[in-house]
């Protein structure tokens, strides 16, 4: 099997990569009090070292009470983090690699014991002032990255998060402008983020977002279920600024409707015109999730990922835990010593190679 068209350089606006793999973002709440520190500068540079064409941070939060679920996930505001995050990027730079935060508010999925001082936030009760607010500091961050010197952003508008528990009716029950019957009313809370951090950002600087049907609260969920509803969903998102689309599936391979083979980033690139990067399980043998259970290794054939890249249906391919596991695995795939590839394995998560 061919790998070349992992490795054909991408080039979009101001945005150049030397392959199409990316790291995908993966929690790491290893950022003290919110700082990033040199052995998270040290693990982003690996990466970058070994040949990984785009690098997407961790989530990392915005300036609000409620933005995050555990202390030590990093903060995108306040000059100590933006300073850890400059020595972030510096050090990527210098190992020759590309780099964008995930900019991100954890809604309501935090426990009430993790922070009993500060109350949720959640899309059904906050108020306007409160989103005014968000939507604000979501475009502080993203302006914050762009002077630190980043190549890209993303905005994490998936996994039953904020941004997404207002696309989902199920947890936003809104009877004012931010809520709405349609997922196309639903989307403006989203719009009105890409709106200011496109403004924010100006018009050369890559926006990507992160979607997802799933739900970390319902695996089941499906917020389009015809392509003419994800047209309504996606085509705003479009139009208000959004340069890539990051189409998250729990398995990359899975159609996303009937009557098609293409998956979540195939529609997403047919509706938009925009490119895409498919997520889910890549680099593993079976679903992401089975392989906290010790199922699933690094060693999965990828000659479906690599069909429907050379077919055109995405532009990128985001690795997560297998990249987690084995910061060369990029070097490995290219040059086919997939039998030096790594298993992953579940404790890995807390351990920064």
């Amino acid at each position: 099997m061919s790998t070349d068209a992992l490795f054909k350089p991408f080039k979009y606006k101001n945005l150049e990569l030397k392959n199409r793999i990316v790291m995908a973002p993966m929690t790491r709440a290893q950022s003290d009090n919110g700082v990033p520190t040199q052995q998270i500068a040290d693990y982003y540079a690996r990466r970058a070292e070994a040949e990984v064409g785009l690098i997407i941070s961790e989530g990392t939060v915005i300036k609000r009470p409620a933005s995050k679920n555990m202390q030590n996930i990093p903060d995108f505001y306040g000059t100590e983090a933006l300073n850890g995050w400059k020595n972030v990027i510096g050090a990527v730079h210098e190992n020759g690699g590309k780099m964008g935060p995930q900019i991100w508010h954890v809604g309501d999925t935090r426990s009430s014991d993790d922070y009993p001082e500060v109350p949720m936030e959640k899309a059904s009760t906050m108020t306007l002032e409160d989103i005014q607010d968000t939507i604000a500091q979501f475009a502080a961050s993203a302006k914050s990255a762009k002077d630190l010197g980043f190549d890209v952003l993303e905005i994490h508008g998936a996994h039953g998060y904020l941004i997404d528990q207002f696309f989902w009716e199920v947890t936003n029950t809104r009877t004012d402008e931010y809520g709405g019957k349609t997922l196309k009313e639903r989307s403006r809370f989203a719009v009105d983020i890409v709106k200011a951090i496109r403004a924010a950002v100006g018009e050369d600087f890559t926006i990507i977002i992160r979607l997802s049907q799933w739900k970390q609260q319902d695996y089941s969920a499906k917020l389009a279920q015809t392509p003419a509803e994800m047209e309504e969903w996606l085509l705003p998102l479009k139009e208000a600024g959004v340069d890539i689309f990051h189409c998250s599936q729990r398995r990359f391979w899975e159609p996303e409707f009937e009557g098609s083979d293409l998956n979540f980033a195939g529609w997403a690139k047919k509706i938009t015109g925009q490119p895409t990067i498919t997520v889910g399980s890549v680099g593993l043998e079976g679903d992401f999730m089975a392989a906290f259970g010790g199922q699933g290794t690094g060693k999965a054939d990828l000659s479906e990922l690599i069909r429907r890249l050379e077919r055109g249906d995405f532009d990128l391919v985001a690795v997560g835990r297998a990249l987690l596991q084995d910061p060369h695995w990029v070097q490995k795939i290219k040059e086919g010593k997939t039998e030096e590839l790594q298993d992953f394995k579940a404790e890995s998560m807390a351990v920064l190679y």
